[in-house]
């Protein structure tokens, strides 16, 4: 009889420690490294789902001690409380409402950062360039800030992001079955992801261990 799996959100480890480093996200760790010297009151980190940007920022938390403030729930009040912080996070920044106050805001903060001297950290899925931003001059300063692009992971990069997956969720998985993944997989950080989930699932309803013939049944075109 299959067993069926609960679905409790899964909580990966955030532990800068954790953090995997590659060629992809090298220059975002050199900039996360380099704080508080930074040439420009912000910097924008920018990459596709799943690419860590979250963790990047957990990693700064840690080192800055930096506040955290929402993109869609910013205010002329929390600009006011943030003024005077030594370095901010605006996780998922491109989640700005056109016209939205969260948009005058952010505007106002970062003019304010200039003067303070604080820090603000923003990551995104794509650049300020192709956000739905309604102020020219937000638009003009976000594009104007240094990027740091998060790129798709290499081979080693993306063993051992899976191999990550799989230890945050105490799963144990052999050398043939990560090679195995790695050469049929979609190579993106949100794939892994999905595909560790998917496995965790089959094998947990299924009794079965993780192995190729399991792997075999999930990947497309594996059949």
């Amino acid at each position: 009889m299959a067993q069926y799996p609960l679905p409790f959100a899964h909580r990966p480890s955030l532990l800068g420690e954790d953090f995997l480093v590659g060629s992809c996200n090298a220059e975002a760790i050199a900039w996360i490294d380099r704080w508080p010297d930074w040439p420009h009151a912000a910097l924008m980190v920018v990459g596709p789902p799943g690419a860590g940007k979250t963790h990047l920022a957990a990693v700064f938390a840690a080192r800055s001690g930096a506040v955290m403030a929402g993109s869609r729930t910013m205010t002329a009040r929390s600009v006011g409380a943030l003024a005077n912080a030594d370095a901010i996070i605006l996780d998922d920044a491109d989640g700005l409402f056109a016209g939205s106050e969260a948009e005058t805001s952010l505007f106002h903060l970062l003019n304010r950062l200039v003067g303070t001297r604080g820090r603000l950290l923003l990551t995104a899925r794509t650049a300020p360039a192709r956000w739905d931003l309604s102020l020219p001059d937000l638009s003009s300063r976000l594009n104007a800030l240094p990027m740091a692009l998060i790129g798709a992971p290499d081979d080693s990069l993306l063993s051992a992001l899976l191999l990550k997956q799989f230890a945050d969720r105490q799963l144990q998985v052999g050398d043939d079955e990560i090679r195995f993944l790695v050469a049929r997989m979609e190579r993106s950080f949100d794939a892994a992801r999905r595909i560790v989930d998917a496995i965790d699932r089959r094998a947990l309803a299924e009794g079965r261990p993780i192995t190729i013939p399991l792997l075999r049944s999930l990947l497309p075109n594996e059949d």
